[in-house]
Parts: structure tokens; C-alpha cells; sequence
């Protein structure tokens, strides 16, 4: 599992919050990512399957989404105000254009309302995460014998 965020932004630390929460029972791997795209690419160069965890901006914080982004680039909208220069759409897109997305790639977006420098998590996301680790956990572990293998962490 890929956790993406920036743990001193708001909302934007809730993709790192659910990827600490997970149980490492059954073998799952979190490697937290700052939403460098280079980073994420390698991350999904050594995948067989990822699941990837990201906040973004929405009208509903707290709302879970789903997305197959192995069979499907993400919406536009998705992930567009991130705090990363580029992000998790530019990784997967460029992992697809190189060949190394791995078949099985799913991205949850948790929609988050406050991304300011210093700012606590909202009372929203943070009411909504153990509803997400929940679902996360269950779908990684659904994939089994297919879920990440990763050597070690990679990046922050």
C-alpha cells in the first residue's frame, strides 16, 4: 500500500494516517510517499498490485473513493488541488506509459476540506478514517498472494 500525504497540512496527512493504522498482519507493506511522482513510479515498478491512499480536495471531507486506475486514468478533477507539485495521476500515468503499472492498481481518494501549512486535521476526515482503514484493509487483503512486494520502504 501506497500512502501519500504531507503529515504538516491538514487533511493532506490523512493518506499517511490510514497507511499507519493498517494491520501489517497478512503481510502488508506501507511505504509512505510525500507525492514526489519519481518516487511513486518505483513504488509501482515493484508492485504486482498497489493500492494507493491519497487525500484530496472535495465538497464532502471524509467521503472514501474508489477508483481501478489500472483500467482507467483518475478524473481530471481528482487530485487536482494536491499539495504535491504533481502527484498520484501524473505517477500512474507515467508508470502506464512506461509499461510498469502493475495490473491490479486501485486509488482511494479521502475528500479533505483544510490543506493549510500548520493546520489540524478536520473533525470530518478524522471521523472518517477508521471507516477507511476498515475498507482498505479488507481489500488489500482480498488480494492475497497478489498485494505489493516491496524489499523496503521507499521515500519519507
Amino acid at each position: 500500500m501506497i500512502a501519500v500525504g504531507n503529515a504538516l497540512r491538514g487533511d493532506d496527512a490523512a493518506g499517511l494516517e490510514i497507511g499507519r493504522r493498517l494491520s501489517p498482519a497478512d503481510g502488508i507493506r506501507v511505504i509512505e510517499q510525500d507525492g514526489e511522482v519519481a518516487a511513486i513510479v518505483e513504488a509501482l515498478r515493484a508492485a504486482r498490485a498497489a493500492v494507493i491512499v491519497d487525500a484530496a480536495a472535495g465538497p464532502r471531507p471524509g467521503r472514501l473513493a474508489r477508483f481501478d486506475a489500472a483500467s482507467h486514468p483518475l478524473p481530471a478533477r481528482l487530485l487536482a488541488c494536491s499539495t504535491h507539485a504533481r502527484g498520484v495521476a501524473e505517477a500512474i500515468e507515467l508508470a502506464r506509459a512506461l509499461g510498469v503499472l502493475p495490473r491490479t492498481c486501485v486509488v482511494y481518494a479521502i475528500e479533505g476540506a483544510s490543506f493549510d501549512v500548520g493546520a489540524p486535521m478536520s473533525a470530518a476526515v478524522e471521523g472518517a478514517l477508521a471507516a477507511a482503514v476498515a475498507r482498505i484493509q479488507a481489500e488489500i487483503e482480498a488480494l492475497g498472494d497478489a498485494a505489493p512486494e516491496q524489499p523496503a520502504s521507499i521515500g519519507s
